[in-house]
């Protein structure tokens, strides 16, 4: 039931991640009144490969924003699960940062531009006669012109409005974990392929070696837990095994996200424009998900912006052009990362297309070409 007391702002965002947090800091720039619910406190961990491409830098520096980190990542390691391995320098690099710090620096960030965040989870949406009204958990009733969806991978949101994805079983299990080991060098990441999935390694900004992967249920479930996991199937890739042998878990325990599906995505439901994962998850092998976050924001404020005060378009314009971007932008990474997952499915295909990259570098070239942007400016 709503409460009688309803509360306006221009624009609300649902979701507190990279993709919502960075729309929250460049609305506010242009001077809108934002309200972002976010349903866990800050700071806290989430399951990422921990890893920036370099190409968003140029927007954040415009939105007053520089990173706390000194991670600069300018290689790639590459390693089959026998044991083979090639290097290969990465065309604009990296940063290595955790969200544990990320997410927690552009909340205090928004806070600072005057960002309005209430700790809480968007329990209805709805959109009648050009409004928003959300009403959240704390039994909070808000309006708003427009609706940004940055609320993750998956959500109850998605089954109310029926989008298609939300109903199809996702084969792939993501985990992650921080753990301290010395000898790992900070300008390096490292992709190293096992039975069922592959694992990425890289520096974040506390010094700590993020270790986080993704395997198939079809070759997790012949373990038990993820220790006996990374014991029997993981540690199969030489590397991967003198990691395991030589680092300290910081962690309690690892964690670990279900159901993380590479299925198409609307990037505008029921009038909200769809940010970050929300939008389109890109296979993590591609490595830049984190950029395309911030990327996606970047283009849902503008159009918002655009709307709001410029006046140039209604909001039929506003969901076309929006949609239009999206897939001009990321279109073409997701597919190549939706053909890789596909391939991935088979344990011998995963090992005969690592084999082929370290014999072939022009492929893993293409890939990176393929998926990554060009440095980003307002």
């Amino acid at each position: 039931m709503y409460l009688s007391l309803v509360v306006r702002y221009d624009v609300i965002i649902i979701g507190g991640g990279l993709a919502g947090l960075t729309a929250a800091i460049h609305l506010r720039k242009e001077g809108y009144r934002i309200l972002l619910l976010e349903k866990e406190p800050y700071p806290h961990h989430k399951v990422c490969g921990e890893y920036l491409s370099k190409e968003v830098l140029p927007y954040l520096s415009q939105l007053g924003i520089q990173l706390p980190s000194n991670i600069d990542i300018t290689t790639l390691e590459f390693s089959t699960r026998r044991g083979r391995s090639f290097q290969l320098a990465l065309p604009l690099g990296a940063i290595g940062i955790s969200r544990f710090a990320l997410d927690n620096f552009l909340y205090k960030k928004a806070l600072e531009m005057g960002a309005e965040v209430i700790f809480s989870s968007a329990e209805i949406v709805e959109y009648e006669e050009d409004v928003f009204t959300v009403v959240n958990n704390l039994k909070q009733s808000f309006q708003a012109r427009f609706v940004i969806g940055a609320y993750g991978k998956r959500s109850h949101l998605d089954k109310m409005l029926t989008r298609n994805f939300i109903e199809k079983k996702s084969p792939w299990l993501a985990v992650k974990a921080h753990y301290h080991w010395d000898a790992f060098p900070e300008d390096l990441v490292g992709l190293h392929s096992f039975e069922g999935g592959y694992a990425g390694l890289s520096k974040t900004e506390s010094g700590a070696v993020n270790f986080c992967y993704l395997v198939t249920y079809e070759s997790f479930q012949k373990t038990q837990s993820i220790p006996e996991f990374n014991e029997q199937v993981v540690a199969r890739n030489p590397y991967l095994a003198s990691f395991l042998k030589e680092a300290e878990m910081i962690f309690e325990k690892p964690l670990s996200i279900a159901q993380v599906s590479f299925e198409a995505k609307d990037a505008v439901e029921d009038h909200m424009l769809m940010c970050g994962d929300a939008a389109g998850l890109i296979h993590p092998l591609c490595g830049n998900g984190m950029a395309m976050a911030i990327h996606s924001a970047k283009i849902a404020s503008e159009s918002i912006h655009n709307f709001l005060k410029e006046g140039k378009t209604n909001r039929a314009e506003v969901e076309k052009e929006y949609r239009a971007q999206w897939r001009r932008n990321f279109g073409s990474r997701v597919r190549t990362g939706r053909r890789l997952q596909k391939l991935l499915m088979t344990p011998y295909v995963t090992d005969v297309l690592f084999s082929l990259a370290i014999v072939f570098p022009g492929i893993l070239k293409s890939i990176i070409r393929r998926t990554h942007g060009k440095p980003l400016e307002v």
